[in-house]
């Protein structure tokens, strides 16, 4: 319940930051402008999100054929869930890891990759796609999507307001503080995506912790995703995955650009360490 109320929280903060800026750079039309914006690109991250990740990491339909004993496991999840069969998808890579998709549970998507078959086993394998569709059961795919489409809006923003500071294109509120508002434009330019890409994070991170504890319960064991993450913590500092991007890397059930000083500076992530304390902690 409280994850739920600091997204709510979170995304608010994130949809008004954005219109406020948007009032910034154009006054009241702007805003209204801004706020429309955020709308259509919400509307447009809802419907093509989950083909244009599919397609960036070249996951491919797995039938039932090719993978009897992976479609059991997921079925089984799906029922304890009270959710639709997902589509069950792999991911041709040989670094460990798993995310959910769709925008909704009637077309989610499950993907897993190579290299996660390889090195757990099927409880462990249990317990990360139990945590993939406690994703698709708290809506995290839409929320996510959403955050991660707000974020970037704001930051197109911000960058229109830094390039109209620097060549005069933006005055304020103040025609005659026109000084004062191209130095305040500047500011909101360098800080703007610090702040969108914060909140985006928290929104993140609260959304892991709600889907351990809920996979942890539609598996019934909170001991096979705990060792699971573990594993794969280890195996993604070991075998990077070098097609991961920043703005898809929230969706992994651990963080693919661990390894890369730069990117980790913020994490989409909780600690890994908490995560398996506090699933462990469920099981006792």
């Amino acid at each position: 319940m409280a994850n739920t109320f600091r997204t709510t929280l979170l995304l608010a903060a994130l949809t008004v930051f954005f219109v406020w800026i948007g009032r910034l750079l154009g006054g009241p039309t702007g805003m209204v402008m801004a706020f429309a914006f955020a709308i259509v690109m919400n509307i447009g991250s809802y419907w093509f999100s989950d083909k244009i990740v599919l397609a960036m990491y070249r996951a491919q339909p797995l039938s039932e054929a090719e993978a009897p004993e992976l479609h059991r496991i997921v079925r089984e999840l799906a029922t304890n869930a009270g959710l639709p069969m997902p589509k069950v998808c792999m991911i041709p890579n040989d670094t460990p890891n798993a995310f959910a998709t769709g925008r909704n549970p009637q077309h989610a998507v499950v993907a897993v990759t190579q290299g996660l078959l390889r090195i757990l086993d099927l409880d462990e394998v249990r317990g990360v796609l139990a945590h993939e569709m406690a994703h698709v059961k708290n809506r995290d795919i839409l929320i996510g999507s959403v955050a991660a489409t707000l974020a970037g809006a704001i930051m197109v923003l911000a960058n229109m307001a830094k390039w109209g500071a620097i060549f005069g294109g933006f005055r304020g509120d103040d025609e005659e503080g026109g000084g004062s508002g191209a130095l305040g434009a500047l500011v909101i330019a360098f800080l703007a995506p610090v702040a969108a890409m914060l909140i985006q994070m928290a929104i993140s991170r609260s959304r892991e912790y709600l889907a351990d504890e809920t996979g942890a319960r539609i598996s019934h064991s909170p001991r096979s995703l705990a060792s699971a993450l573990e594993k794969l913590s280890v195996a993604s500092q070991r075998i990077p995955m070098l097609e991961a991007r920043p703005a898809t890397a929230h969706m992994f059930i651990v963080n693919p650009l661990t390894g890369r000083s730069l990117a980790t500076l913020f994490s989409t992530h909780p600690p890994i360490e908490e995560r398996v304390s506090r699933l462990r902690a469920m099981a006792l």
